[in-house]
């Protein structure tokens, strides 16, 4: 069967992205595949002892948030009669999901259209994923009206 992977922050975007995703499996008799990366922290460790734990707790928070968020997200989809699955992994988000999406027939992903100088400092995941990946890509533009 074919699989459109998904990749979904915790943002309201990813209610736009999840639908156009929907649209497109039910169009092409896919699976979603939902999927949301808990980035690492620049530091992992505080090696001075100075943030009491805070980091930790910061990712326990993300991976819990995502996982909840993954379900609900799942059974929207699955009320509308598509198959899904939800996965969640730890790391950089274009990698992993170029990792995932290697035997997909789609990526559907979204564009928060931050600008020039966000993604020049911080770096665009959409970008990363649209230079490498090897299926094609549909780009959901995130509008601030709902």
């Amino acid at each position: 069967m074919k699989t459109i992977v998904v990749p979904v922050d915790l943002s309201v975007a990813a209610a736009q992205v999840s639908k156009a995703a929907c649209d497109l499996a039910r169009k092409i008799g896919a699976e979603l595949l939902l999927l949301h990366i808990v980035e690492p922290p620049l530091i992992l460790s505080d090696p001075y002892g100075l943030d009491g734990g805070y980091m930790e707790e910061a990712v326990a928070a993300a991976t819990q948030a995502g996982a909840l968020r993954l379900k609900a997200m799942a059974r929207i989809c699955a009320k509308r009669g598509l198959r899904v699955r939800t996965l969640q992994t730890f790391g950089s988000p274009a990698p992993e999901i170029l990792g995932q999406a290697r035997r997909a027939a789609f990526i559907v992903i979204g564009s928060h259209g931050h600008g020039a100088m966000f993604d020049l400092l911080v770096g665009s995941t959409t970008q990363g994923v649209l230079k490498r990946a090897r299926c094609p890509v549909m780009v959901v533009p995130i509008s601030a009206r709902r």
